[in-house]
């Protein structure tokens, strides 16, 4: 559960040597870049990765592409993104263009067709277009302004007046209609019109290079990337220099290829003042956990890794909330549907593992609460020989959902606690621990009625709350010390709200059970009260009941799954937020 441990690196070389170093430093994938450039810090990129995605889409969605080019030697990658995206802007903006005539040119259709004069023809005065109300028109001559009616209809008249500046208080709305006559605007609409068939007929011809730009895309961000980093690095003729973090076991290595290339090399720890970014590194059926982290915060290079905790904590907690096991076994055969093609990329393998987790602790805990789409296994039947708990027993169902809570925040405070190198420091959390472990045996102990569990629990805590008065603040003076302490005791307040929360647990999947088995009342009620027909009521009762039943349980899943993990279990658990280690990596192989 520990953060990989980097070192800061720094390469320096002559100029002409940079290019074919960022390529071999992008092929060896484990340098986190750091500006030494300020103007490269927020450059962007000569052809993003993003831009090159855009020009692949704008191609694949033409209906109609022709036939593919095969010889790679006639292709140029980075000409035909610039060509597709410069189509793309020329498109949209003509098409921008050409709804703003339309509505221009039927604004213009009540005024009728005229030509507006020269400049200066009118001895200073301009024409102002107004939409009067037709009860509003007879103060119009009141106003003294010089004015013509050109239209009407059953609500309004069209209005035009001649003056220096625009009228005060004259009734009506004013029309904006430009300077151009509509004369001008259709003779501008054509010209657009045919300009959109010229971009649509160079987007259908580069069609024909979709499938060599499709299978160039990693090269494209590749080079993306290369154009970003060399940005950044710092540059003074003939040298520059490039500036990043490393895994500590890469150091080697990298060492070894400056010293081929005859390049200045130089790594060491991190010191005190640094903020090195966080590398999270778990085995890959494991490694969903760090994206599940990642969504919320990413922990501090000094903290430590709550991949794998929060992978397994999440698994549970989605498998208690959904609490049947018919509702997970149709998320395995969807799961098992997509598997062969959430296989083919590196972030779907990571999300099969997760699924297949998910999928396994719903059926479990479905199991062992007898749920199979809200119907319970008649009692001698093989499924009921594993109906261990009933979820109707709600003291017992909500002292599992307290233990479970107990338990996630101890394991946080203990992590919190490992992860300090500081052991004054470390009693703080472990005080916490003990806090929530003597509350959990306190309250086991007298449900249980055990005298000695209780007392145990009762010591407990107060052991654990002496840690928290004296280890809050370890290092200042005596009286500091001690303030500090008793602000950390008001915490206990937190930790008992926090571990209430996990009653949740049961909440939510008590409400998702009770829903299916009222979903199948529904159906066997209609189905007895309307013979024949009502069979074909009740199956679309019982299918789309259940099927909303299940959508509302996997978001409450999804949704107090992570939030008892992002919220109670992180609050306890990780105290620094820090940066995501993100290595300069090629993504062509």
């Amino acid at each position: 559960m520990s953060i990989v441990r980097l070192q800061k690196i720094t390469l320096a070389g002559l100029s002409d040597d940079r290019a074919k170093l960022l390529e071999d430093i992008q092929a060896m994938g484990c340098v986190h870049v750091v500006p030494l450039n300020a103007e490269g810090r927020g450059k962007p990129e000569l052809a993003s990765s993003a831009e090159a995605r855009t020009a692949l889409q704008f191609l694949a969605s033409h209906p109609h592409k022709r036939r593919q080019v095969r010889d790679p030697a006639r292709f140029d990658a980075a000409e035909v993104e610039r060509q597709a995206l410069d189509v793309r802007r020329r498109l949209q903006d003509l098409e921008d263009e050409r709804d703003f005539l339309i509505k221009r040119i039927q604004a213009f259709a009540p005024w009728g067709e005229f030509e507006f004069p020269p400049s200066g023809a009118l001895a200073g005065y301009r024409i102002w277009f107004y939409l009067v109300p037709l009860k509003d028109v007879p103060s119009i001559a009141k106003s003294g302004q010089v004015f013509e009616i050109v239209a009407r209809d059953r609500r309004q008249a069209y209005v035009l007046t001649f003056a220096h500046e625009e009228p005060r208080d004259f009734p009506g709305v004013r029309v904006h209609l430009g300077d151009r006559s509509r004369r001008q605007l259709d003779d501008r609409l054509d010209e657009v019109e045919l300009a959109l068939e010229d971009a649509a007929a160079e987007r259908a011809y580069l069609t024909r290079w979709y499938e060599l730009l499709r299978r160039s895309l990693d090269g494209l961000e590749d080079r993306a990337a290369r154009s970003k980093v060399e940005a950044q690095t710092y540059v003074r003729d003939p040298l520059f220099a490039l500036h990043g973090w490393a895994p500590a076991e890469s150091a080697g290595p990298i060492a070894e290829y400056a010293k081929e290339q005859n390049l200045y090399f130089a790594a060491e720890d991190p010191g005190p003042d640094d903020r090195p970014p966080s590398y999270l590194k778990n085995p890959s059926w494991l490694s969903a956990g760090e994206d599940l982290v990642n969504f919320y915060m990413t922990p501090g290079y000094r903290t430590w890794d709550p991949s794998v905790v929060v992978f397994l904590s999440f698994a549970l907690f989605f498998g208690m909330i959904l609490a049947d096991a018919g509702y997970a076994a149709v998320l395995g055969g969807l799961l098992l549907i997509y598997w062969k093609k959430m296989g083919g990329t590196e972030s779907g393998r990571r999300y099969r593992a997760l699924g297949s987790a998910l999928v396994v602790c719903g059926a479990v805990w479905g199991v062992l609460i007898g749920s199979y789409f809200g119907w319970e296994p008649e009692h001698g039947t093989f499924l009921s020989r594993f109906h261990l708990l009933d979820m109707k027993d709600s003291n017992t169902m909500m002292a599992i959902s307290i233990v479970i809570g107990c338990v996630h925040v101890i394991l946080a405070n203990l992590c919190d606690a490992w992860r300090r190198q500081d052991r004054a420091e470390s009693l703080a959390p472990v005080g916490w621990a003990v806090v929530v472990a003597g509350g959990l045996a306190l309250g086991g102990g007298s449900v249980l009625q055990i005298d000695l569990l209780a007392t145990l629990g009762s010591g407990a805590i107060v052991f654990g709350l002496v840690l928290v008065l004296l280890f809050s603040e370890p290092h200042e003076k005596p009286l500091k010390r001690m303030l500090g302490g008793l602000h950390g005791l008001t915490e206990i307040s937190r930790a008992f709200g926090d571990v209430l929360s996990y009653l949740r647990l049961f909440a939510l999947g008590m409400a998702g059970a009770s829903l299916a088995i009222e979903f199948n009342h529904m159906a066997s009620g209609l189905m007895d009260a309307v013979p024949g027909v009502g069979l074909l009521f009740a199956l679309l009762i019982l299918v789309l009941g259940h099927v909303l039943n299940i959508i509302l349980g996997i978001a409450a899943a999804v949704i107090h799954g992570l939030r008892l993990n992002m919220i109670e279990f992180f609050n306890w658990g990780l105290k620094e937020e820090g940066s995501l280690f993100q290595p300069f990596r090629r993504k062509q192989t």
